[in-house]
This record gives C-alpha cells, structure tokens and sequence, in this order.
C-alpha cells in the first residue's frame, strides 16, 4: 500500500556529513500558500515534548531571495538560506508557487545534493513539481492534489502519479495530495520516526485523526485537463461522455481512436494520468451519482443509464469511490435537501437524459456532455458535481464525504 510502503526501510540510506534525522529544513519560495506553507512549521517547529511528543528541530530557509510574499500580501523572512539544508535529514517542499514555471536551479540543486547525501525529501501537493523537476522522482510512484494530476504526469511522464492517494511513501521521496493529505504525511513521518503513540499524541494536539482511510477517489473530477483539447483523442473521449448511457468498454474506444489498446492505454495516460479504464468506470459513478441525486429512478435504472452491466457492478464501484450503497447516498441526500429543489432538479434530468440512448440528430445529457467543454471553457479544478450548498458546514455528512483538499 503507499501510504505505509514496505520500501520505506529498504530505500532509507544513511545520512552523510552534517545532516541530522531529526533536523527538519522547509523549503519556501515566494508566491507559496500560506496554509501549505504552515503545516510543517506546525508539526516540526513546535516543542510538544510534554504532550509524548518527541522534538524535531525546524530550520525554514528561503529558496530564493527573499522577501518571501504569500498568499494575502503577506511578506516572509526566512531565518536560514540553501545552505543550512545541508545539516537537514528531512527536508521539505510545502508548495511550489506555479505549476506552469520551473523552480529556481539553486534550490533543485540543493535538493538534489541532500537526497545523495542520504536527506528524506517530501513534497507537499504542488511541491510534487520541484521535486519532479529535480528528477528526484523519476520512476518512481507519487502523488500530488487530483487537480494538478494529469498536468504532472503529462509534464513528467517518467514519474507513476497517483491521484487517488493522500500520499505515497517511497522510502526516502515522500508526497501528498492537496492541504488535509499534507498534515496526513507530516503524521506519517512522525509515526515512522517515533511510532504510533507519538503520532496520536500530536495529532490530538492538532485535532485531526491520526491516520485517515481512503484516498482521494471521492473528490476527483475525472474531466480532462485543458491541454486534450486540440489532441485528436478529445473527439474520442467527447463520444465516451455522450455515450455513458450505453454498454461499451475501453477497446471500443481504442477502435474509435484506430489505435491498438495498448496504444490507446499509454497515449490516454500520458494526457490525463489516469488508465482508461478507471477514467470511464469514474465518469460512470459521477453520472450515477447525479441521476441519484437529480431523478427518482431506482438504482437498477440508474446502472443501466449510466452503461453498467448490472446493478452490482455500480454498487461495487459506487461503494468503492464514495464509501456508500447507491441507495444509503440517496437517502442521506434527500434527507439534507429541501424537498421542492429534488423534484424541480428531478424534472430537469427528466427532460435530459434520454431512457434509450439519444434521439437521432440530438445530442446525448448535458450532464455527461459537460466535461467535454472542458477544453474550451472550464479549468481543471472545475466540474459539475453537486451545488456548494450541498456542502454547506453544519449539514449532515453524505456517506463517504471528509473535507475537501
């Protein structure tokens, strides 16, 4: 499993000259965010020895010149600069500014001496792209927030993202998805390094669990990053999402592609980061969760509306994606929802969604054509999943639902 990989001893080296394990340096650059940007100086940089928690000692140094400015208009001073990350055996990356420009070449050289003097280096969600650029995660498995993803991936193709995972533990290079997994990481680290009891403690100081379950499946927007748009695969996958409603697998959409499927798995990957296969089985569950949602058809309408071959199979995948039955997500949905909204947004669906495939010369449910219009109008972290009201604080959870990254 990543998060609790059984490399992590194996690919642990022993540290050379100054660095010391328990000497933790965070990497900070101009343009992070601050809440990012907290959570190590939270964690390593505070002394919490009477709560059982054993001491690390912080070292923030800035990666550029500074002053540092952050989110808000806020301006930074680190203390230390490049060079005190040499007395580091951790060093970390709490973001990196933009996943779009490159990292300045004296921080990812130094990030790249303290890894080959034996250093652990952790990204935290966008700071996956330093250490990328770094090639410190060349072939190996890692993750970063689900949004950033296929950009990852497409810019690194040598490097196995992950977007399900809250983290990946690959030994010596640690990363995390978005804000919450980067506390989850940071507990990592400390369970690995003093154990259980250790982490519990600090985690009750923080007010957080100490270990959660899952990944980040129930948060992801499954539609394509803008780049797929002047690709010829995007007609293919316009097609898949038009389609959702009918039977067809991933060799039907390599067909449609006139590659073969293994052509048609690599070129898939390397746009989106994600396997075919696991992009239309989730496109699928959104769908179904929609129709959940939005109409008062049973669940065994709803499987074959949404191309399952039967009504376990959406049960099996719904469960395994947002932790609940189909039916336990509707009842807890209704039951948060005011009754007119359900029945006016049931009637639009209605209207919407076609019971045997679309009509001649009409185009298929706005519903599972809007990702298409991914490439001309909507940004990576945009989808059409449920109103923020649904997710209003203070309303009961729906099955399966943590706070988002």
């Amino acid at each position: 499993m990543s998060q609790d990989s059984a490399t992590a001893t194996e690919a642990a080296r022993k540290l050379t000259g100054r660095r010391r394990r328990e000497v933790v340096a965070v990497l900070l650059f101009s343009g992070g965010p601050i809440f990012e940007s907290s959570i190590p100086l939270s964690v390593f940089g505070i002394d919490r020895q009477d709560a059982g928690v054993p001491r690390y000692r912080l070292l923030v140094c800035g990666g550029e010149e500074g002053p540092l400015r952050t989110t808000g208009g806020l301006e930074l001073t680190a203390p230390y600069g490049l060079e005190a990350i040499s007395r580091a055996g951790t060093v970390v990356v709490p973001a990196w500014r933009s996943i779009t420009s490159p990292p300045p070449a004296e921080a990812l050289d130094a990030l790249r001496r303290a890894h080959e003097e034996g250093a652990r280096i952790v990204g935290l969600c966008t700071g996956a792209f330093v250490l990328a650029a770094a090639g410190l995660l060349d072939g190996r498995p890692a993750t970063t927030h689900w949004m950033y993803a296929p950009t990852l991936a497409k810019r690194y193709p040598s490097v196995h993202v992950d977007p399900r995972e809250l983290f990946v533990d690959d030994g010596d290079v640690l990363t995390s998805a978005g804000t919450a997994a980067g506390i989850d990481l940071c507990l990592h680290i400390v369970r690995t390094d003093h154990g259980t009891e250790a982490a519990g403690a600090l985690a009750r100081r923080l007010v957080v669990p100490p270990r959660r379950s899952g990944g980040q499946e129930r948060y992801l927007d499954r539609s394509l990053p803008e780049e797929i748009g002047s690709d010829p695969l995007a007609e293919v996958v316009a097609w898949a999402l038009e389609h959702l409603h009918e039977q067809f697998d991933v060799e039907t959409l390599a067909a449609r592609a006139y590659m073969s499927r293994r052509t048609f798995d690599r070129r898939f990957r390397s746009l989106t980061g994600s396997a075919p296969l696991q992009w239309l089985i989730t496109q699928r569950v959104l769908q179904a969760q929609r129709l959940l949602e939005t109409s008062d058809y049973s669940v065994d309408e709803v499987a074959g509306r949404c191309g399952f071959r039967s009504p376990v199979a959406l049960r099996g995948h719904f469960r395994r994606q947002l932790g609940s039955s189909p039916a336990a997500y509707r009842a807890a949905y209704r039951a948060r929802r005011p009754q007119g909204v359900a029945e006016s947004a049931a009637t639009v669906v209605e209207t919407m969604v076609p019971s045997q495939g679309p009509p001649s010369g009409r185009r298929g449910s706005p519903l599972s054509a809007a990702p298409v219009a991914v490439a001309a109008s909507m940004g990576p972290g945009e989808h059409s999943l449920p109103g923020p009201d649904a997710y209003a604080p203070g309303r009961p959870a729906l099955p399966g639902q943590r706070s988002a990254p």
